[in-house]
């Protein structure tokens, strides 16, 4: 546990327990509060306020990826590779424009949109925050910013289980002024290592139209 140093840097916002309280900390993350004065962390929430180390590898598309597909919210595209992927617009979620799916397999994508531009940092926070109400025991394992065809972006790899599927998140992260975005691969974490190449190709064309 840590050391309760400034109770005004908490909202107060949940309700209080016989020997402890929920807060919120000014950046979104979820603690418990005990009676003696220390604080810990809620649902994996330590993970957000870890340091995002930079990767030093310049990331660019493959060239099989020969088709753009544009989001008609921001000045972002994907560039895919069409014999390998079918996509479609998605059903039931406003933020959402596409869903795509490998074609021979199990591993599926999404790219979601919004025009509010944020800062990376907070774009993480409520990614993981959203994963959170879906799989509780949610846990982010590997990320890092990397320069993508030019843009920077701050890739994340998430795990957790949904519905009883033990699942695995490879996505891409950005916001700029023409709005937020986030292109995700999911599949079993079973599969991920079989799909790893083909998700990060699809990432990887991730791409800012000028």
């Amino acid at each position: 546990m840590k050391k309760l140093l400034a109770l005004s840097i908490f909202a107060l916002l949940a309700f209080a327990t016989s020997a402890q309280q929920r807060a919120v900390t000014e950046t979104g993350l979820e603690v418990l509060l005990f009676d003696d004065g220390t604080w810990e962390y809620l649902d994996g929430n330590q993970a957000l306020e870890s340091e995002i180390l930079t990767n030093p590898k310049a990331f660019i598309k493959s060239d099989k990826s020969s088709f753009l597909l544009k989001s008609v919210r921001t000045n972002i595209g994907i560039w895919l590779d069409p014999k390998q992927w079918s996509f479609k617009k998605a059903e039931g979620d406003d933020a959402a424009e596409y869903e795509l799916k490998l074609k021979k397999g199990d591993l599926y994508g999404m790219l979601i949109s919004e025009k509010i531009e944020i800062s990376l940092e907070s774009l993480k926070t409520a990614a993981f925050t959203n994963a959170v109400e879906a799989a509780p025991d949610v846990k982010i394992v590997h990320e890092e910013y990397r320069t993508v065809n030019g843009t920077k972006l701050l890739f994340m790899q998430m795990e957790g289980t949904l519905q009883g599927i033990k699942f695995t998140y490879l996505g891409y992260y950005f916001s700029g002024k023409s709005g937020t975005v986030q292109l995700i691969t999911y599949t079993a974490q079973n599969l991920v290592e079989d799909y790893r190449a083909i998700a990060e190709e699809l990432l990887n064309g991730f791409s800012e139209i000028k």
